[in-house]
């Protein structure tokens, strides 16, 4: 076997590897990855906000249904720091945006 097959099959597994990777990190990007449905595909649960603290923790705000829950994220550990959260009705921000483009 030549030194030229043997350049040409690595070529060709170092393409491959990079379409996999640049399909999962557009897969990440975009949310496909592991994203799970509810009943008549309504989801249930989402991330509003993530803030980080340091390099180990962040503040994450978490809303289910109508209601926020702020987690503080560790390395090995979930401390809930605030539950029961109203979420903030989306009709009142659209009136409030609506009342400043008009004056």
């Amino acid at each position: 076997m030549s030194l030229d097959l043997y350049t040409r099959f690595v070529a060709a597994l170092v393409a491959v590897l990079a379409l996999v990777l640049l399909c999962a990190w557009l897969a990440r990007r975009f949310g496909l990855a592991g994203r799970g449905f509810g009943v008549r595909g309504q989801r249930r649960l989402s991330i509003v906000e993530m803030t980080p603290i340091d390099g180990k923790r962040r503040l994450v705000l978490v809303r289910r249904d109508d209601t926020e829950h702020l987690v503080l994220v560790g390395s090995d550990s979930a401390i809930v720091i605030e539950s029961g959260i109203a979420a903030p009705s989306s009709g009142a921000n659209f009136a409030a945006m609506v009342e400043e483009t008009r004056s």
